[in-house]
């Protein structure tokens, strides 16, 4: 099993923040500024009204199912991070979106296993291809499922990381990893204030 997670974030602002934590008119303005066209982190706030709406959405299904699988969120929404590091971003990332973006390396052992749940891939996209179920791309064992610590254990065990010995059929503009949610944001101050 891969002992840690990464956390991306643009390099110069604070780390471990989530847009979900501000309202609608002041995270606007951050997407605003954040987007760049193009960029495999960066376009998809190309419609931050949109963006907020969907993501919204999202983590209201999160926190419902992490909660029936006996999560404990400390949190209403989650900070996100990549199961590993993420080989789709890198290959997928252009040179600006590259030398623009930071990471932050996190021990997943000092998570318990009520504090973090995974998806694959990202839980938006995940979410996305449950719904439409194109028969080209959809894997009901994954896709519109939320995972446990131990689950995501299993199956990484089982197939290896996205990209990393689990083949995957999914299309190169959409993300290949396993998202962590970290409901527990108490969690990761210490590795803020390594910086």
């Amino acid at each position: 099993m891969i002992d840690f997670l990464t956390y991306y974030y643009k390099k110069g602002t604070e780390p471990f923040l989530s847009l979900s934590g501000l309202p609608d008119g002041e995270a606007v303005p951050i997407m605003e500024a954040l987007y760049r066209e193009g960029s495999v982190l960066w376009e998809r706030f190309k419609d931050p009204a949109q963006y907020l709406q969907a993501r919204r959405q999202t983590e209201r299904w999160l926190y419902q199912e992490f909660k029936t699988k006996g999560g404990q969120p400390q949190e209403s929404y989650p900070i996100y991070m990549v199961l590993g590091r993420s080989m789709w971003f890198l290959s997928a990332a252009d040179e600006v979106t590259l030398a623009t973006t930071a990471e932050i390396q996190v021990p997943l052992s000092i998570f318990k296993e009520g504090e973090v749940s995974f998806t694959y891939p990202d839980s938006m996209v995940s979410l996305l291809l449950a719904y439409h179920k194109d028969p080209a791309y959809y894997q009901p064992e994954y896709h519109g499922k939320l995972f446990t610590l131990s689950e995501i254990g299993s199956i990484v065990e089982a197939n290896g990381l996205p990209e990393v010995g689990w083949t995957t059929n999914l299309p190169r503009f959409l993300p290949h990893y396993i998202e962590a949610q970290v409901w527990n944001h108490q969690s990761l101050l210490a590795y803020k204030r390594q910086l």
